[in-house]
């Protein structure tokens, strides 16, 4: 390895590390003070000590998927169907809107007309 990439490999780990262990310490805090605020005055639970507020945050983690970032596949989605949106006319926007609200609202969906 050239001494320019070991010299930022080291940078990244001394700058980085502290930075990001930090933030996650923050993180797990603001649970603790979180629960510990609104838990037990709503709830009637006890009390958590910082150390179950970490394995409560890992355990949240573990069952709702964590940080996705760009891993998930909603911008895909949603760029296409921005796509599909701009190539609509005005008229199947207001047709497509109106499905989704009638959706939302519990109605039936309008039948589509039959094309000539």
């Amino acid at each position: 390895m050239k001494t320019t990439r070991k010299r930022r490999i080291v940078r990244l780990v001394v700058l980085v590390l502290p930075i990001f262990l930090v933030v996650f310490a923050g993180l797990v805090w603001a649970v603790f003070a979180l629960w510990n605020g609104l838990m037990p005055a709503i709830f009637g639970l006890r009390a958590i000590t910082y150390w179950q507020a970490l394995g409560l945050m890992a355990l949240s983690w573990i069952l709702f998927g964590g940080f996705r970032g760009a891993r998930s596949s909603g911008g895909r989605w949603r760029h296409g169907m921005r796509e599909h949106w701009e190539r609509m006319t005005p008229g199947e926007r207001e047709e497509f809107v109106k499905g989704l609200r009638s959706r939302w609202e519990g109605t039936t969906t309008p039948e589509p007309e039959p094309k000539a």
